[in-house]
């Protein structure tokens, strides 16, 4: 195992402390469930220590609960983790995988630099309502649906890790062209770097990575060791050279109540 595998595992998967305002955690044997926000979160060891039917017992609990609430729920799942058959489970459970991501860590201050927008480009930390509203705006236009519940996300991100959590907007006049944010944990010495999205129209200009060297340069300030990112197939090339290391994947695999689905 690399030396950044290693320190994935065993810093970054740990759970954001404090949690959001709206936002608890359950134990329930190797996992710990999230309730409450968007949706539900499962987070997992890399090693379950768990098999056979005793897992089906585990990820069907995890389901069950969130039924029970009429919540949907997120497993987030790594290419490393084990037992192997792990996600043959969740789908026979129910969960449907989503994108397949790279996960991608750097050292900090190799990535930090002076950001270099394109011109007509301003790069902004907001903070306030309107602008986080904003940014729920267009990412609804970048995506196609509705993202109204991004205002709120961020505004209790903001109100759990003040100290650490960092919204961009990149703009062109008045209007949003690209949204990231950064979140930090400087006590355990990393960084995610999240969001990144651009309209397309927008894209191939540098924007997104002018957002990536100024959240670096924000996250050495902060005293950060490493950065890292669940990089998206478009956002992979242009990480890799900023000097970005992939260390494995991850998949979302989510179980959608059928009332919130339409089925």
């Amino acid at each position: 195992m690399s030396v950044m595998l290693a320190f994935y595992d065993a810093h970054v998967r740990a759970l954001p402390d404090p949690l959001p305002a709206g936002v608890t955690a359950e134990h329930d044997g190797p996992l710990v469930r999230l309730l409450g926000g968007h949706r539900g979160f499962v987070a997992a060891p890399a090693d379950l220590r768990v098999d056979g039917a005793d897992l089906d017992r585990l990820i069907a609990r995890q389901r069950d609960r969130f039924a029970g609430l009429g919540q949907a729920v997120e497993w987030k799942t790594h290419g490393h983790d084990l037992p192997a058959d792990l996600t043959g489970r969740l789908r026979a459970a129910g969960f449907e995988p989503e994108e397949e991501e790279t996960v991608m860590i750097a050292p900090a201050e190799d990535v930090a630099a002076e950001p270099v927008p394109p011109e007509g480009v301003v790069l902004r930390r907001v903070e306030e309502r309107a602008d986080l509203e904003r940014i729920a705006a267009f990412q609804g236009r970048v995506w196609g649906d509705d993202r109204s519940w991004v205002a709120d996300d961020l505004a209790a991100q903001l109100a759990a890790n003040p100290r650490g959590t960092v919204v961009l907007v990149a703009e062109a006049g008045e209007e949003v062209v690209c949204a990231a944010r950064l979140e930090a944990r400087p006590e355990e010495g990393h960084a995610g770097l999240w969001g990144g999205s651009t309209l397309p129209e927008w894209r191939g200009r540098g924007i997104y990575r002018a957002t990536v060297a100024e959240r670096a340069r924000l996250a050495v300030a902060m005293g950060v060791r490493y950065l890292q990112v669940d990089a998206s197939p478009d956002s992979a090339p242009i990480l890799r050279r900023l000097g970005f290391t992939a260390v494995t994947t991850t998949t979302p695999y989510v179980w959608t109540p059928p009332a919130a689905d339409g089925r």
